[in-house]
């Protein structure tokens, strides 16, 4: 019996039904009362191994299952998400922080990548080519990979999920999801939609926990794929021991975004996405901005009306409507950014606003940082050089466009970039020049369309494939190569030469 009953008990989801799992367990918070308001079941390598079984039983029957079978499905799990949207956006909030019209944009996002799914009837087509030889036709088909795992983070706790399991699923693929223990019920929750969608027991299986049930979905041999966003040392880990053990792997990592601002911006324009783009979820994105770069004498012309546009910010409880940014997801994820604030001081960088002065009224226990910024940032301070995932934005300053180019090509992260100018020439010669895998053009957050994928470069990725898109369905089925030749009279006897295209 497990001691913690009085508080709400987040369970695993296995074969459609929640199931209990061992001694171990994990609190969780609102983030922005400080409150402990739930306790989630950590997974034994028992209780992996018992959603693995159910996915590769799952798979017996549904991978085989239609093409039509399977979309039906998805678009009636689509319109269950829909309808249910409001209360998806809620849950997240009230346990990651982020505030309602942020956790609504996050379950839209997903949202679309089930409607790419929606199409995975065109989408997973092979190719054919008749007579490549004399009455000998060759054709290809993409087929599932099997049972495959999903790890993802706390900060999008809807909607990096629903990059993978949506599309893995589709491609007739099994599922077993280990979201972070942060932020866990929403995913229980969309598990029970796509159960209500008609989604068989065994496809879709959901383990609570910590390294252990990561160790156990690396090691275990039923499972053939495995997705991960979050850290870049995770997720060389798990690139490392997923493909040790045999796995294909996709591992998203870290970023440092920089925003290339040149002289010529529209400066207004940039100060609203500069601000945006860095404090928007109180910096918990992977795609933050999280470096300016401005080139010239821009920073003169940025920075105060930056510094208008952040004194007139909101910050606040996220379920409180009129706030525009939220806490941070746990007092432990607080300390470290706050500790990342003190770094940059003590190494020289001018500390312009001090997010620790915040006191939100009536919230004094939650895990607010209000937005910081730091000028005069150089590249040999950890504040440029690490990933802080929090409020906290540097500006660095350079003499040239071909400056700023070198430094972000110095950096070990190549996630995402953003260019501001009216240049159109400018514009153009950045995207072909830069070495990073997103780019946005006068765009902060470059977060391709669910058709598109998403994927830096360098150390914020470890695998070949992207993940979503064209990307996704390749990631999660394998391509089967057929040359067929039917009997013909005029084809017989033993030939021992090489076969030869005629």
């Amino acid at each position: 019996m497990l001691p913690f009953l009085p508080m709400d008990v987040i369970k695993h989801w296995i074969d459609n039904e929640a199931v209990d799992g061992g001694e171990r367990n994990g609190d969780v918070f609102n983030p922005a009362t400080g409150e402990k308001t739930a306790k989630v079941v950590y997974a034994t390598r028992e209780d992996v191994d018992r959603a693995v079984a159910s996915a590769k039983k799952a798979l017996e029957s549904w991978g085989k299952t239609s093409l039509a079978k399977r979309t039906r499905i998805l678009f009636a799990f689509r319109e269950l998400v829909e309808r249910n949207k409001d209360t998806i956006a809620r849950m997240l909030t009230l346990e990651h922080g982020k505030v309602l019209s942020d956790a609504a944009g996050e379950v839209q996002r997903g949202l679309e990548v089930i409607e790419f799914a929606c199409g995975i009837a065109e989408l997973s087509k092979g190719e054919f080519s008749e007579n490549v030889s004399t009455e000998v036709d060759s054709y290809s088909i993409r087929q599932p990979v099997g049972v495959c795992a999903g790890i993802t983070p706390f900060n999008f706790p809807v909607m990096v999920p629903m990059w993978m399991y949506p599309i893995a699923i589709a491609c007739g693929n099994t599922f077993i999801l280990k979201p972070s223990e942060k932020d866990p019920s929403v995913t229980n929750y969309c598990a029970r939609l796509f159960q209500e969608a008609g989604l068989p027991d065994g496809v879709l299986n959901v383990v609570h926990g910590d390294k252990v049930a990561v160790d156990r979905l690396l090691e275990h041999p039923d499972v053939a794929a495995i997705s991960f966003v979050g850290s870049t040392p995770i997720a060389k880990y798990i690139y490392e021991t997923g493909t040790r053990n045999g796995k294909r792997v996709q591992a998203l990592g870290g970023a440092k975004n920089h925003m290339v601002v040149l002289p010529d911006a529209d400066m207004d324009l940039a100060a609203d996405a500069a601000v945006s783009a860095g404090y928007g979820s109180a910096g918990e994105r992977c795609m933050a901005i999280s470096v300016l770069v401005t080139v010239g004498d821009a920073a003169g012309k940025l920075l105060p009306k930056m510094r208008e546009r952040m004194a007139s910010l909101k910050v606040g409880p996220g379920i409180d409507p009129t706030s525009e940014m939220g806490p941070l997801v746990t007092k432990q994820h607080l300390d470290k950014v706050t500790s990342y604030v003190e770094k940059g001081v003590s190494e020289g960088a001018k500390l312009v606003t001090d997010g620790r002065t915040l006191k939100v009224s009536g919230h004094e226990k939650g895990f607010f940082l209000g937005p910081t910024l730091f000028d005069d940032v150089r590249p040999e301070m950890v504040i440029y050089q690490e990933e802080i995932f929090g409020p906290v934005l540097s500006v660095m300053r350079v003499p040239t466009y071909t400056d700023a180019v070198k430094l972000i090509h110095e950096h070990v992260y190549a996630n995402g970039v953003a260019l501001f100018t009216n240049d159109g020439g400018a514009a153009r010669k950045f995207q072909s020049d830069i070495q990073v895998g997103m780019v946005g053009i006068n765009v902060p957050i470059p977060v391709p369309m669910a058709y598109y994928s998403f994927g830096g470069w360098k150390s914020s990725i470890f695998g070949d494939l992207h993940i979503y898109g064209r990307d996704g369905v390749r990631f999660y089925t394998r391509n089967k190569v057929i040359i067929a030749r039917w009997p013909d009279p005029r084809f017989r006897g033993v030939n021992l030469g090489f076969p030869q295209n005629t």
